[in-house]
């Protein structure tokens, strides 16, 4: 059965025009999320370096901002990433197919890393857990099961996912470079913010320096969801049905 060449073209350009809206609109929330963390973090600190016994507290005298304390919008950040990953896997595929695939998979294993790194809700239902529980031996156990998850929120999967988070910078700010799609300032943008998140671990000044990061990493966010914005009116209708 022949195909119609056009409808073809028309159905991919559809599709590649919802995934780049899609990706636009969550790179503008990206740029929203940190700034709503950081007030929740300057109101109500939680206890980052505190036990399991002092996050049951948090999370039992107000569940939301013990949620919000154990970072749980930064897990939907790193869901929200993964589309506009792929949004920007599919502007940059055509001239750095490599470099955006490579872009797309660290980013994948970040995003999984992170969320295992955030057991927010687990935490939530052991604080309930251990106010009810009868005996202090009960107690006990669910207090050792918290500060496990107290591990696992400074553990391996979270610095799995930091230097990953530093890792694609690099690799999209490199196929950014190599492709015509966005500018070099949105490629450099992200190469700095890949750089200076590892300031973190200068002792005295890591924290600011990472500060830095994450303004560069918004900056980036805001160039990228402008152009995603405008792509389905503007490269969509320049490809061919032939293109591969």
């Amino acid at each position: 059965m022949p195909v119609n060449p056009t409808a073809s073209t028309l159905s991919i350009h559809h599709a590649g025009s919802g995934l780049f809206k899609t990706g636009g609109v969550i790179a503008l929330v990206l740029v929203v999320i940190p700034l709503v963390q950081l007030v929740v973090f300057v109101v109500s600190p939680p206890p980052l370096e505190g036990t399991a016994a002092e996050w049951f507290t948090l999370f039992q005298q107000n569940a939301l901002l013990g949620l919000l304390g154990f970072e749980f919008l930064l897990v939907i950040y790193s869901l929200l990433s993964v589309v506009l990953s792929l949004a920007l896997f599919a502007a940059l595929r055509r001239e750095a197919r490599s470099l955006s695939m490579l872009f797309l998979v660290s980013s994948l294993i970040g995003a999984i890393a992170f969320v295992l790194a955030r057991p927010a809700f687990e935490m939530l239902y052991l604080s309930h857990q251990f106010t009810a529980a009868p005996a202090e031996a009960q107690k006990t156990i669910i207090l050792a099961a918290g500060e496990a998850m107290v591990a696992a929120f400074h553990g391996t999967a979270y610095w799995v996912s930091y230097i990953l988070g530093s890792i694609t910078g690099f690799l999209v700010g490199a196929a950014i470079l190599r492709a015509s799609v966005f500018g070099k300032v949105t490629a450099y943008l992200r190469i700095l913010s890949g750089i200076f998140d590892f300031g973190i671990f200068i002792p005295g000044i890591g924290l600011f320096i990472s500060v830095i990061s994450v303004l560069l990493l918004m900056a980036f966010h805001v160039l990228v969801g402008r152009r995603l914005l405008q792509l389905p009116s503007k490269a969509l209708v320049t490809s061919h049905p032939n293109d591969s």
